[in-house]
């Protein structure tokens, strides 16, 4: 009898540990992080760094002033490395009206925005 009960709790308990084990889907392999230089917004027409790539340093933007992409274009994918906070917006004139979030500069890398991304503006701090 105490057998069968012990044999019972190992059992219960082997099958509750593994329940508790995250399991992970064989076929999802971890996202590539998009080349993005020191100093640099860089933004990606499509999700997971794919598509055209545009650059842009702090040289060539005003701080704190709303920058709109080309009219028709989006960006999905992108990484801050101006070492300031960017703000992208789903509004091409940066109204907070639409979709919008703050990305800290020191290094993030977004694969997929929650919005197409229309504008953007970089922060002094």
């Amino acid at each position: 009898m105490r057998t069968t009960v012990l044999a019972t709790t190992l059992a219960a308990a082997s099958l509750a540990a593994t329940a508790l084990i995250p399991q992970t889907a064989a076929h999802s392999a971890p996202v590539r992080l998009g080349s993005c230089g020191a100093g640099q917004l860089c933004l990606w027409d499509e999700p997971e760094f794919a598509g055209t790539r545009r650059t842009h340093e702090l040289s060539t933007i005003d701080i704190e002033s709303c920058v709109p992409l080309p009219k028709g274009s989006s960006v999905q994918a992108l990484a801050n490395r101006t070492g300031r906070p960017v703000t992208t917006y789903q509004s091409a004139e940066c109204a907070e009206t639409g979709e919008f979030e703050t990305y800290p500069g020191g290094g993030t890398w977004v694969p997929r925005s929650p919005y197409q991304v229309r504008a953007f503006k970089v922060w002094e701090n």
